[in-house]
C-alpha cells in the first residue's frame, strides 16, 4: 500500500485566520462562540454561533473574487493558499498528477439567501447573474483548481457533516490507487445566514445555553462556519520535494447507517471506527487520542460513547477523548477538516485539546472526556470521527511520520 503523507494544512474559522488560530484556541480551550443576531429571525431562541468575525473576513477580501464567489469559496480558497504555502508546493507540483477534494454540505448559502429576499422584495430588480456559479457546492474545489492549476480529478463530497472528512479520505484513496501523487482536500462551509439558521433552530438540536459534549445537563450543539484543507502526498513524491511529512495518514473508513435520516445508529458508528483502525493495520491500543464527533446532543454523544468503547474494549480507559466543537462550532461540512487538522496538531504536540463547558459525568454515558484543560498523552496515532445526518459516518486515523 502507498503511504500517504501530511505536508500541509490551512483554516479559517471562528477562532481567526491560519491553522495556528485555530489550534491555539482548541488547545487552549478559547471559545470563539459568542452572541449572533440575525435580523430578519423575529423570535430567534438561539442567540449563539461560532462564525467568522467581519475584520477576519475583510482581510481575506483583497485576494478574493467576491462578484464570482461566494463566501464559502473565498475562505475555502484562502485555507488552500496557506495549505500549499506550508507544503511548500511549486507551479511544476500541480498538473495532472495532483487532485482537489473539497466538500461542502451546501454550497453558497449567502448567495441563495440573497438571491430570494431580493426576488421577494423587489421582483422586477435585476438578480446576481453569477448566482449559479456561486452557489454550486463544488465552486469552491474549482476555485481551488484553477489557482494551483490542478488538472487531476476535481470533486466535490456533499455529505453533511461528513463532507470534509470523506473528501480527506478519497484524496487518500486516490493517492493509493497511483490516480494522483498529490491532493489538496478538505472541506469548507458559511451557513450562518437568517433562513438557514432559523431551519435549524426548528430541528430544535441546537442550544440554547453553552455546548457540553458528553457532560451532563447537556442540551444540544452550536453552529459554526469555517474552512480547512490539507495537503496529502504519496510518502514517495513528498520525500522526492524534499517536504516535511508532519503526519501519515495511515486510516480511513466510510460506511452507511441505513436505518434513520437523523438519528444515529450504534451498529453503524462501531463498524466505522472498527474498519478505519483494521485499515491502519495498528493495534487499537496505539491510539492515545480521539477527536470526537461530539455534538453535544444527548443522543449522539451516547451512541459515540458506546461505539469507541466496543472497538477499544481495555485500551478505551486510557483512551484521550474530546470533542473541540465548543471551541470552533459545529462547521457541518467543514467540521471534519478544521478537526482533522487539529487532531494531527494534538498528535505532533501530545496534548489533547479539553472538551470546554463540561460540567461532570453523565451516569448513562459513564466516562470522562479530556475536562476542560489540555491534557498531555503519550501514543503515536490519533483518530478523528464525523457521523452526519442521512446516517453517514467517516473516521480518518493518523500517525506520527514513520510510525504507521
Amino acid at each position: 500500500m502507498i503511504p500517504v503523507a501530511i505536508t500541509g494544512f490551512g483554516a479559517v474559522s471562528a477562532c481567526g485566520i491560519g491553522a495556528e488560530a485555530l489550534w491555539s484556541a482548541a488547545r487552549d480551550g478559547r471559545s470563539a462562540v459568542h452572541e449572533v443576531v440575525f435580523p430578519r429571525i423575529h423570535q430567534q431562541q438561539v442567540k449563539q454561533a461560532a462564525r467568522i468575525s467581519d475584520a477576519d473576513l475583510q482581510t481575506l477580501l483583497p485576494g478574493a473574487k467576491p462578484r464570482f464567489q461566494d463566501r464559502t469559496a473565498i475562505i475555502g480558497v484562502a485555507a488552500a493558499r496557506e495549505a500549499v504555502a506550508r507544503a511548500g508546493l511549486r507551479p511544476e507540483d500541480f498538473g495532472e498528477r495532483c487532485g482537489v477534494v473539497v466538500g461542502s454540505g451546501l454550497g453558497g448559502a449567502e448567495t441563495i439567501e440573497t438571491g430570494y429576499i431580493r426576488f421577494v422584495e423587489t421582483p422586477a430588480a435585476r438578480g446576481d447573474v453569477m448566482a449559479i456559479p456561486k452557489t454550486m457546492a463544488n465552486s469552491t474545489a474549482s476555485w481551488i483548481a484553477m489557482e494551483v492549476k490542478a488538472t487531476g480529478p476535481t470533486l466535490c463530497i456533499s455529505t453533511a457533516c461528513s463532507s470534509a472528512t470523506q473528501s480527506i479520505g478519497l484524496a487518500a484513496d486516490l493517492i493509493r490507487a497511483g490516480v494522483v501523487d498529490r491532493c489538496l482536500a478538505g472541506g469548507t462551509e458559511a451557513l450562518l445566514s437568517d433562513c438557514v439558521f432559523s431551519a435549524w433552530e426548528l430541528l430544535h438540536v441546537m442550544t440554547t445555553s453553552r455546548c457540553r459534549p458528553f457532560s451532563r445537563e447537556r442540551n444540544g450543539m452550536v453552529l459554526g462556519e469555517g474552512a480547512g484543507v490539507v495537503v496529502l502526498e504519496s510518502m514517495d513524491a513528498a520525500k522526492a520535494r524534499g517536504a516535511t511529512v508532519l503526519a501519515e495518514l495511515v486510516g480511513y473508513a466510510t460506511n452507511a447507517d441505513a436505518s434513520d435520516l437523523l438519528r444515529p445508529d450504534l451498529d453503524g458508528a462501531t463498524t466505522c471506527i472498527r474498519k478505519a483502525v483494521a485499515s491502519s493495520g495498528l493495534d487499537p491500543a496505539r491510539i492515545g487520542y480521539v477527536n470526537a464527533h461530539g455534538t453535544g446532543t444527548v443522543a449522539n454523544d451516547l451512541t459515540e460513547t458506546n461505539a469507541l468503547r466496543a472497538v477499544f474494549g481495555d485500551a478505551f480507559a486510557g483512551l484521550s477523548v474530546s470533542s473541540t466543537k465548543p471551541i470552533h462550532g459545529h462547521a457541518l461540512g467543514a467540521g471534519g477538516a478544521l478537526e482533522f487538522i487539529i487532531t494531527v496538531e494534538a498528535l505532533r504536540a501530545q496534548l489533547a485539546p479539553p472538551t470546554i463547558n463540561w460540567l461532570g459525568l453523565d451516569p448513562k454515558i459513564g466516562f470522562e472526556p479530556v475536562p476542560n484543560v489540555a491534557r498531555p498523552f503519550t501514543a503515536d496515532a490519533a483518530m478523528s470521527n464525523s457521523f452526519a445526518f442521512g446516517g453517514i459516518n467517516a473516521s480518518l486515523v493518523v500517525a506520527l511520520p514513520g510510525r504507521g
